[in-house]
């Protein structure tokens, strides 16, 4: 269990140090193409998406609870859900969430809030209805690990790195075709047309290849989250059971968004969809596979 978590942090670290890698590659070759030794561009791009992330890390969970049409609840409209959190906070030591309920009948979670004394949790109606008591218990124990292990805080800063890369792409694009050169009396003709070949393949690849990243790192996160809830509930059959409903008579959720997707227990479209293709979270065969060889 703990060498789980151990590999998955460490490889979510080695992906966003990629990103940082193809930040830095894109701001060179933008340099050295364009003559232009300020980097003056890349400062803009990378501005500009830390001001549109900053509004995402400091209002993110009330725009997602909003969207999701979660709704608030006290110990007394639901207190068998209501004690469920309160006993998983009692063993992990973390603050009791918010707890918010989704009006949905389709079995699904998701936990969002930068740090756990910001945290909040919202279960679908299809979630308490359906899943048994450890199983509730599994699915709960999972998005509170989230929480715990800073997932909203560490995917803050992918969302920067993927903001930053599309943003410098599209100046790159109209810094080639429009911009111009001013180094080409240098002399520097065959670097020149090497550099918009590659700043071409660049423009045209780095948002793909941002966007694969991004959804490599979220999946591995998905794992972590899985391991640490079953160490928090000592119980991994619960949280795989869970899976398993999802899997076998889940349907999509009403109010389902590719923004808010990757925060849910799984995802909240269904079939075999371009949103579906492109998934946040991983397959849920293996994730019912791994749950199941280990040991607590």
């Amino acid at each position: 269990m703990y060498s789980e978590i151990t590999s998955n942090k460490r490889k979510s670290v080695l992906l966003a140090m990629i990103f940082i890698a193809v930040i830095i590659g894109i701001g060179y070759v933008y340099s050295r193409a364009t003559g232009d030794q300020t980097y003056g561009g890349v400062a803009i791009a990378i501005i500009i998406s830390l001001v549109m992330t900053a509004v995402s890390y400091f209002h993110g969970d009330k725009i997602a609870l909003y969207t999701s049409g979660a709704k608030a609840i006290g110990k007394e409209e639901s207190p068998y859900l209501y004690r469920l959190v309160e006993n998983l906070c009692i063993t992990s030591g973390t603050p009791t969430p918010k707890i918010y309920i989704i009006e949905d009948p389709a079995i699904n979670a998701f936990a969002t809030g930068r740090k756990p004394e910001l945290a909040s949790v919202a279960v679908t109606r299809g979630a308490i209805e359906k899943l048994e008591n450890e199983e509730l218990e599994g699915v709960l124990a999972h998005e509170m690990s989230h929480v715990k292990n800073y997932d909203i805080r560490f995917m803050t800063l992918v969302a920067v790195l993927v903001g930053s890369i599309s943003i410098l792409a599209s100046i790159f694009r109209n810094r080639l075709f429009f911009g111009g050169r001013r180094d080409n009396r240098e002399g520097g003709n065959q670097l020149t047309g090497i550099l918009m070949i590659v700043g071409v393949v660049l423009m045209i690849l780095s948002p793909l290849i941002a966007e694969l990243i991004k959804l490599a790192i979220s999946r591995r996160r998905e794992y972590l989250a899985d391991a640490s809830g079953s160490l928090l509930t000592r119980y991994p059959e619960g949280l795989a059971k869970a899976l398993e409903k999802i899997a076998a008579q889940n349907l999509p959720m009403k109010q389902a968004s590719q923004a808010t997707a990757h925060l849910f227990l799984a995802s909240p479209f269904q079939g075999k969809s371009l949103k579906s293709l492109f998934s946040t979270h991983p397959p849920i065969e293996e994730r019912i596979k791994r749950l199941r060889t280990m040991g607590v």
